[in-house]
């Protein structure tokens, strides 16, 4: 009885690369107005407010954060506290930062939404 053996499987020497990955920053890719009013309008559209500040604090980042304490007169050290995800801010320091920015914001009604008649 002849036993069979097993096709030999070429190996590669064991060489571990590290693969050099950093975490994704939007702030890397907001070049562009549009793409900055089309980034904070879907943010708006979560409906999180925590999305909101952080998009906000994406785009301040990608700005510059200096330049954005100087047209606010509030610290960068407090711009990027109050412009993460794990803070709430105040809303005048969100719509000091949005001004700032050269945006506002606008309201209207929500599409399916039943109105009351102001009266």
């Amino acid at each position: 009885m002849t036993k069979k053996s097993k096709p030999s499987v070429a190996r590669r020497p064991s060489r571990r690369r590290r693969v050099g990955l950093k975490p994704f920053d939007a702030a890397e890719f907001l070049t562009d107005e549009r793409l900055v009013l089309a980034y904070l309008r879907e943010a708006l559209s979560a409906g999180d407010a925590r999305v909101l500040v952080a998009a906000l604090g994406d785009v301040a980042r990608a700005q510059g954060m200096s330049d954005l304490s100087r047209s606010t007169g509030l610290g960068r050290e407090n711009l990027y506290r109050a412009l993460s995800a794990q803070t709430n801010p105040r809303i005048d320091t969100v719509f000091r930062v949005a001004s700032a920015l050269g945006m506002q914001f606008d309201l209207r009604w929500s599409p399916g939404r039943a109105r009351k008649a102001a009266g």
